[in-house]
């Protein structure tokens, strides 16, 4: 009967994937075809999890495809998505795999926000269910046991990349099964199997004894090794150490036998019977201890046969002397086998479901690199605004043109109509009133949003650290004021801004109630405008004069640059770039993104033209307005002054500021309206990370609460306390053979045996005989004995200490012991006395007998203590 271990799949909880996943694609992307196409692949997504890990699982290959198709689709998603406590968070829970929980609770189980807890556990189950197919293949054929081969190097793959990966992809503590140290002799034990598997394969086809001894020596030392590491451990159940023990001794067994063959070829007659003896007492060790759990029937009689013909040779025919196994020399070691490589995809039919979205860290630079272009274009473009708010001040303040249209000094200059048409057109007083008194809803509606979403973190922290002072140490997850850092430093830069615009906001009153009166006459019929004008004497003379001329040039080319920055800021708005495929290949080069440098580099080449277009425009409106100031000087010296002349131009220079004015209030109104309306989107998305956050901190606090009341219920509640001797019941005893195997075992259905009866044990001591004066002469000398038969084995007592492998004991061998031997209550040798009827009680002068025996069902009263001279003798029984 061949056994191989096999190991029992986790326990996962359902979890939702739809919504939160959904939730992300639908803020991150715009509404079209490509937001659909990544709903589509999350509910895919969401029903691979369901078939993966929301069933039982056959022990088949298609389901196996499944697990690592799953798993490759995890690591294919991890980078897509910001899979963190604090951003999309996720929580997972999984049970120990070894754990089967008590009567008052469940089984071990651990709960975490973390993709890469999630993608070890199914990598976990992945190795566990490859470990599983493996030990149900047919080995008597070469399919099963290459198939056999195949999985358990899988297995052993993927138990050891979780052992070098779980401790990083956790931030926390692992369950027992998935600890490095219990994974880590996983790994071994698989690959020991897979070398054994290789051992019956050079078997099978008979190959050469020395290929045969090496490949079975490797797999002992395998065995040796996980048994090494799990003897002071109790990471995995107790029916692996025996098996690993077992199976270190048979391939050893095999390993001398093959090695003897050998041997005898060379006519080492010696040798050939020092291995067949070392390999005898190897299996014996196996039958003696460790047979119920693996049958050593049909090697053992081999090797007995091989050793009866070996000695009966060298007896009579060769002589020769028999060395010592410690004289012997070493076999060899032959490793045919080698651990999977974990490199995904794993599954032979996986394709990404998303495989058009982009990297999160690529979104992240995306996203940074989209603020710098707008920084970029911002500045380039308010640079050019400024500029031309200098340049129409200068003008106003000049009375410019209008000083040139009012020449006659009765009528309305052409420039002011035309201002104040302007001004009706865009809405006059009453629109800029209506924008004034929007913004305080909508800064009120951020306030609350904002206040809203950080009241939901304040209340969630609070109780976190309520339930921390209640459990202290057992309240082990990550306390809610360290994962709340990033969302709390976003709210306040949040905060920081809507602070930022109510003071813009009041600068514009500001200036609103500035100019609101001109404002007020600008929106004025013409009639009403031009009486509120003064009026001036006419300085006709100055019409057609050279200065006069030069100043309207010098406006003309200000009013072209004016244009000209208007197209400019057209185009700098316009420059696209797709910085995706840039980032992609970074990535993929050096596996990080330098986002400053790629992106600084992009958009110097980008927009280092037009920046050099903008700061010739600043130069050229720089000796415009110089000219402009000059020919001013000249202008306003031929006319005429006078009080009336001076206030019109001074209402003309008022007028004129009046619009522009107008224009940039009305502007930065609906730029304000804009700037609370993309961010009340803003905070909207603030509002449900920390809604979302704050559902699975809930939920996992609630996981955890569960965990600690059924921690708490399996405590005991009082000291523990020693009980009267009478009250126990008798103990079986101490050397009793260890439980059947449980479901970590799989044995081979084709090779299957009859198991050997278990050796019955014996019953339990009998009370003393209830003996009077009266009744003692009746008693016939020849009653027969009672009790167990005396061919029944003495029980081993359990070592005092954590041993090696179990090897027999060689005289000058180090490192093989002897079986103990237990004490047994129930041998009759020690007193050669097999049918001894019961010595007739010789009662004390004074001293009653033994009270008769209790009703049925009742117990036993406690004995009398007798006087230590007195006691009487009683055969063992």
């Amino acid at each position: 009967m061949a056994t191989f271990i096999s190991v029992p799949l986790k326990k996962s909880s359902e979890v939702d994937l739809m919504k939160p996943l959904s939730k992300f694609v639908t803020a991150t992307y715009p509404a079209g075809e490509e937001q659909a196409e990544y709903i589509r692949a999350v509910e895919e997504l969401n029903k691979l999890r369901r078939n993966a890990l929301g069933r039982p699982l056959d022990k088949h290959e298609s389901c196996l495809e499944i697990l690592l198709r799953y798993y490759d689709q995890l690591c294919a998603v991890e980078p897509k998505f910001p899979f963190t406590e604090n951003q999309l968070c996720l929580t997972f829970t999984w049970k120990d795999a070894f754990d089967k929980g008590s009567l008052f609770g469940g089984s071990v189980k651990l709960a975490l926000a973390s993709l890469g807890y999630e993608k070890t556990c199914v990598l976990f189950n992945a190795a566990a269910l490859a470990s599983q197919i493996a030990s149900e293949q047919n080995l008597d054929n070469d399919e099963g046991l290459k198939a056999a081969a195949k999985y358990y190097q899988l297995a052993s793959g993927a138990f050891g990349h979780i052992k070098d990966t779980v401790l990083s992809a956790l931030n926390r503590e692992p369950t027992m099964d998935i600890s490095p140290e219990t994974v880590g002799t996983l790994s071994i034990i698989m690959l020991a199997q897979a070398q054994e598997v290789f051992f019956l394969k050079a078997t099978s086809d008979k190959m050469k004894d020395a290929v045969i001894a090496k490949l079975a020596n490797q797999a002992a030392d395998f065995y040796g090794d996980a048994f090494k590491q799990c003897q002071y451990k109790d990471n995995l159940p107790k029916e692996v150490l025996p098996v690993l023990a077992a199976k270190h001794c048979i391939m050893q067994a095999n390993a001398e036998l093959h090695q003897s063959i050998l041997a005898k070829q060379k006519k080492r007659f010696g040798e050939e019977i020092a291995r067949l003896q070392h390999a005898a007492e190897l299996v014996k060790t196996v039958a003696s201890r460790y047979d119920e759990y693996v049958s050593v029937k049909d090697l053992s009689e081999k090797i007995n046969r091989a050793l009866t013909a070996a000695k009966k040779d060298n007896d009579f025919i060769y002589h020769d002397r028999v060395p010592e196994v410690k004289d012997l020399e070493q076999i060899g070691k032959a490793t045919l086998v080698k651990a999977t490589a974990i490199t995904p995809p794993l599954s032979q039919k996986f394709t990404d479901l998303f495989e058009k979205m982009v990297p999160t860290a690529v979104q992240q630079s995306m996203s940074i690199y989209s603020q710098r272009k707008a920084e970029t274009v911002n500045r380039l473009v308010g640079t050019m605004r400024e500029a031309t708010n200098l340049c129409n001040g200068v003008l106003a303040s000049l009375n410019l043109p209008a000083a040139l249209e009012d020449l006659s000094g009765d009528s309305i200059p052409q420039s002011i109509a035309d201002k104040a048409r302007a001004v009706v057109q865009l809405g006059g007083l009453q629109s800029i009133e209506q924008l004034i008194k929007d913004l305080p809803e909508l800064l009120t509606r951020n306030r609350e949003i904002l206040d809203e979403s950080l009241k939901m973190l304040d209340n969630e922290e609070t109780t976190d650290n309520e339930l921390r002072t209640k459990f202290n140490q057992r309240w082990n997850r990550t306390p809610s004021g360290d994962l709340y850092k990033p969302l709390r430093a976003e709210g306040a830069n949040l905060s920081n801004i809507l602070d930022k615009a109510v003071q813009a906001d009041q600068v514009v009153r500001d200036r609103y109630n500035t100019h609101c009166d001109m404002i007020t006459l600008l929106c004025k019929p013409e009639n009403e405008l031009n009486a509120a004008i003064p009026s001036a004497n006419p300085t006709k003379t100055l019409q057609g004069s050279e200065v006069v001329n030069v100043l309207r040039s010098q406006l003309v080319q200000l009013d072209e640059m004016k244009k000209e920055r208007e197209t400019l800021e057209g185009e700098i708005k316009a420059v696209t770039f797709d910085m995706s495929t840039t980032f992609l290949t970074a990535l993929a080069q050096d596996g990080a993104i330098n986002e400053e440098q790629l992106s600084l580099s992009q958009l110097d080449q980008l927009y280092g033209a037009y920046n050099q277009r903008v700061q010739a425009t600043l130069r050229t409106q720089e000796e415009l307005l110089g000219q402009v100031q000059t020919s001013h000087q000249e202008f306003s010296s031929l006319k005429h002054s006078n009080t009336e002349a001076n206030q019109r131009e001074e209402v003309l220079k008022k007028l004129a500021s009046a619009h522009d004015s107008y224009v940039e209030i009305s502007n930065n109104l609906r730029e304000g309206t804009k700037f609370y309306n993309d961010l009340t989107e803003i905070l909207l998305k603030f509002q449900n990370k920390c809604s979302d956050i704050v559902f699975a901190r809930k939920t996992e606090r609630d996981e955890l609460l569960k965990d600690l009341q059924q921690s708490i219920a399996r405590e005991p509640s009082a000291p523990s306390f020693n009980i009267p001797a009478y009250q126990s019941n008798p103990a079986a005893p101490a050397g009793g053979p260890t439980p059947a195997p449980r479901t970590v075992f799989t044995q081979q259905p084709q090779q299957a045996q009859q198991q050997p009866q278990a050796k019955p044990m014996p019953p339990a001591r009998p009370p003393p005989p209830s003996i009077t004066p009266q009744a003692a002469s009746t008693i016939p000398t020849n009653a027969p004995a009672t009790g167990p038969p005396s061919s029944n084995p003495p029980p081993l007592a359990p070592p005092s200490q954590a041993q090696g492998p179990p090897y027999p004991s060689y005289q000058g061998y180090p490192g093989y012991f002897q079986m103990p031997m237990g004490y047994n209550p129930y041998a009759y040798g020690q007193y050669n006395m097999p049918n001894m009827p019961y010595m007739q009680y010789q009662q004390t002068p004074g001293q009653g007998g033994y009270p008769a025996p209790p009703p049925a069902g009742q117990p036993y009263p406690g004995y009398p203590q007798q006087p230590p001279q007195q006691q009487p003798y009683y055969p063992q029984q």
